[in-house]
């Protein structure tokens, strides 16, 4: 377990392998955890770093904004601290959106960006989750933690995900966050729009997408072929929105396929 100190709190991260840095963004709820098997992979080849937005997993929670624009800052941090000059970032879901906005924000820093299961419009997510971006909701939810937390384990992580160990890893990381994490992080990502920014993005991509996502539409890669110019596309037709968990064999070797392309 390692941690760096920022100018907004302590951000925990994982770190495993040796060679080239490439980094890993979990998405909204989750945390480096569910990196893991994916990290076990790339770590024969790699130097696979994967951390904890604030207000997730094992990170600081004592701050005021937890938007998409904060974790952009978060990543510039965290490579300057730990010495990485530029890497590939590879995102799920609302970490999808940060790599993509860091390569926007930071191009210097980025070589490659992957993207699984995220929203390039913030309107593409679920109905659940942008009425969970509302105050009220949120509040409510929270005042009713513990049979939103069964439900949440018992039910809903059955329906957007089909690896039998992601109720348990869903319920340790909705553990970990507060109210203000949960709500803020979710209302900053219903209201991203990619679109006009990605003609900024010069590097190679790659869209990750589950054919059966119920949390994202898994029709979102289709601005992203329409508005990077070097995207490709990797379809999982039995995966939802987890295809690291769903499908990890696959998902692990298109993954490395692409991260192992010369980068310009």
């Amino acid at each position: 377990m390692s941690s760096i100190t920022t100018n907004q709190g302590i951000v925990h991260y994982e770190v495993y392998g040796r060679g080239r840095p490439v980094i890993l963004l979990h998405g909204w709820l989750g945390s480096w955890g569910l990196w893991q098997e994916t990290m076990a992979f790339l770590g024969a080849f790699y130097r696979t770093y994967a951390l904890d937005f604030w207000g997730f997993g094992e990170s600081g929670k004592k701050r005021d904004s937890y938007a998409v624009d904060d974790f952009v800052d978060l990543v510039n941090q965290f490579m300057e601290q730990l010495g990485i000059v530029r890497a590939p970032l590879v995102g799920h879901s609302m970490g999808g959106t940060v790599s993509l906005s860091v390569a926007i924000r930071y191009p210097e820093r980025v070589s490659k960006v992957v993207v699984v299961g995220s929203p390039i419009v913030g309107s593409s997510l679920a109905p659940l989750l942008k009425l969970a971006g509302y105050r009220p909701v949120a509040f409510f939810l929270f005042n009713l933690m513990s049979p939103f937390r069964a439900w949440m384990k018992y039910y809903y992580s059955r329906q957007i995900c089909s690896d039998p160990r992601f109720p348990d890893m869903m319920d340790r990381d909705l553990s970990r966050t507060t109210l203000e994490s949960f709500l803020r992080s979710i209302a900053s990502l219903r209201r991203t729009d990619l679109r006009p920014s990605l003609n900024q993005v010069h590097i190679p991509t790659m869209g990750m997408y589950g054919d059966r996502d119920k949390v994202v539409h898994p029709m979102q890669w289709q601005p992203m072929l329409t508005g990077i110019p070097q995207t490709q596309i990797v379809r999982f037709p039995k995966a939802g929105h987890f295809s690291m968990l769903e499908e990890p064999t696959e998902f692990s070797q298109k993954l490395k396929a692409f991260l192992d392309e010369p980068a310009p």
